[in-house]
């Protein structure tokens, strides 16, 4: 997460970056420019963990000059949040964002059902999207049924995960997820593990694994960080051969309730249908490492192809 030191740092930063740009204007235009800067710019919130991996991959570029996406700091949020404001861009959205990082994960929700905040830059489960498909618009699949691979993250002294070989083994095993999260429970809940624990708070869960409360949790797989996750006190570790298959995609979606939020949707829907045909969607999440090398891992579980689901 970003430290408040390091808030202040960008805050200070950024003031005087205004500052310097405000004497370079000429007077008679300054009204009418803070004007138009305030009306083109877009608040987003969004979790400080994930704004802090952003600005350490882009390492200085804009979104919209990322073409590669493999890397340090590159993670699924990080992949979503730079496919979004590309997809925005080219389907004619040209307002700016005004980030506020923070802790915003149990609020996110709320604000978009309120029409306080334009869009996710987090893609949602499509079963989770149409739960609020009133209050939300729903943009076609950036992950796509059959795409989204889960690693198996445990203690690293944990060695009856470190162990397993198969299903049947994976069954004896505990787990902690939310029933909030439709697909990951549901997914889990298939398995017929000894125990599936109900917790919230996903920091608490990150924790529970730690400890070895738990046997292990769902998270996309990390390779730019050795699939390794970290966290203060926290070390979890990927299985190195198995997998997880998630039955379900994810979306963009956008408030219903926002200003902007109609004109939004529709240039974010012609902008993915851009990245799609250009086969950027699916090779930015390969590079990434999301979509994993099968050759490398085994699903424990793979989903039963759907008819007339898109390839």
């Amino acid at each position: 997460m970003i430290k408040s030191a390091d808030r202040g740092f960008h805050g200070a930063t950024l003031a005087l970056c205004l500052l310097v740009s405000m004497l370079s204007v000429p007077e008679t235009a300054k009204g009418s420019e803070q004007h138009s800067d305030t009306h083109n710019a877009v608040d987003m919130y969004i979790r400080d963990d994930v704004y802090s991996d952003y600005l350490r991959f882009l390492n200085g570029r804009a979104p919209l000059e990322v073409t590669q996406f493999s890397g340090d700091y590159i993670r699924r949020d990080v992949v979503d949040m730079v496919l979004v404001q590309q997809a925005l861009a080219l389907g004619g959205f040209k307002k700016t964002f005004t980030y506020r990082p923070g802790n915003v994960s149990f609020r996110h929700s709320n604000l978009l059902e309120q029409g306080k905040l334009l869009l996710s830059f987090d893609s949602y489960w499509l079963d989770d999207a149409q739960a609020k498909a009133d209050k939300l618009f729903i943009s076609e699949a950036v992950i796509r049924r059959g795409e989204y691979f889960a690693g198996i993250f445990y203690a690293p002294e944990n060695l009856a995960v470190a162990r397993l070989t198969r299903l049947s083994q994976l069954r004896e095993l505990s787990a902690v997820s939310t029933s909030r999260w439709r697909t990951d429970w549901n997914t889990l809940s298939s398995l017929g593990l000894k125990h599936l624990m109900n917790e919230p708070v996903w920091a608490s869960q990150a924790q529970m694994v730690n400890r070895q409360w738990v046997d292990f949790m769902l998270m996309p797989l990390m390779p730019s960080l050795n699939n390794e996750f970290r966290l203060n006190d926290i070390l979890l570790v990927a299985h190195p051969n198995l997998v997880v298959q998630l039955d379900g995609s994810r979306h963009f979606v956008v408030s219903r309730l926002h200003p902007d939020g109609e004109r939004a949707f529709k240039a974010l829907q012609s902008g993915l249908n851009q990245l799609r045909s250009q086969g950027r969607i699916r090779q930015a999440y390969q590079q990434a490492g999301f979509i994993p090398d099968l050759r490398r891992y085994r699903v424990l579980n793979p989903i039963a192809p759907q008819k007339n689901s898109p390839e």
